[in-house]
């Protein structure tokens, strides 16, 4: 069985996003990633919702949205699954499109700021340094 901290699902209550979209938008992206394969098993809704603290409802809610969309699905004595859909899993131009609004909202954001390319571009690369080194 997946463990969410190995999937690196990470949640924030104080997000402006509701806990159970947080959820699915990770999950989809690890699935178009291909971090999660076809056939892997999710941690169950009691295991994630006790981890992160957070309503099983919520993790039931993400797990069936997933599964109406064909991200997932359900296995009798197994959970929630990865499906055999194709379409979920994506190439890197694909998956790098899918950051297009974050850095065109970033871009906006630092803009505002006055913060200059050059001057976002080193913050980046020390951001994410900085980041490699705690996963």
């Amino acid at each position: 069985m997946a463990n969410s901290k190995l999937l690196g699902l990470h949640v924030s209550p104080s997000s402006g996003t509701p806990i159970y979209r947080q959820i699915m938008d990770q999950i989809q992206r690890l699935v178009a990633s291909k971090s999660l394969a076809i056939g892997d098993e999710l941690p169950s809704v009691r295991i994630l919702a006790e981890q992160h603290a957070i309503n099983p409802m919520t993790v039931s809610k993400a797990y069936s949205a997933l599964e109406v969309q064909g991200v997932l699905t359900r296995l009798r004595g197994k959970g929630m699954v990865v499906a055999k859909n194709k379409d979920s899993q994506l190439d890197l131009s694909q998956r790098l499109a899918q950051l297009d609004s974050t850095l065109e909202m970033l871009s906006l954001e630092a803009g505002q700021l006055n913060i200059s390319d050059e001057q976002m571009m080193s913050y980046i690369e020390k951001f994410l340094k900085f980041h490699a080194r705690k996963n």
